[in-house]
């Protein structure tokens, strides 16, 4: 299964003062990530931190996930900036850490 997780205000906080130089990791998040990693799935992490701030965000991003031992296939720094995500496919973060398992999706229709 390919999973793709965002980062701020997924894997970790992200206030908009200090933004992403102050973001905490969420512990939790990551080893729930890192257990799916573990388990043989693909990762991709998926955000929009090239998009939004309009520079290449690579190499910061990159000593950010691991320093804060996050496990992953894919970095992608192109998902496009929306307002809401609605998709048969998405779980929300909150809920996931509240016990929804992902679901068994079967073959791609």
């Amino acid at each position: 299964m390919e999973i793709r997780v965002d980062i701020d205000r997924t894997l970790c906080t992200y206030e908009r003062i200090d933004g992403r130089k102050t973001a905490v990791p969420i512990r939790e998040v990551i080893d729930k990530v890192n257990d799916l990693f573990d388990a043989g799935h693909k990762i991709t992490i998926w955000t929009s931190r090239n998009v939004i701030s309009r520079s290449d965000q690579t190499q910061f991003t990159k000593k950010q996930l691991a320093s804060w031992g996050v496990r992953y296939h894919v970095l992608d720094l192109q998902k496009p900036l929306f307002d809401l995500f609605i998709d048969d496919r998405s779980v929300n973060v909150h809920h996931w850490m509240q016990g929804l398992e992902i679901p068994d999706l079967g073959e791609d229709i």
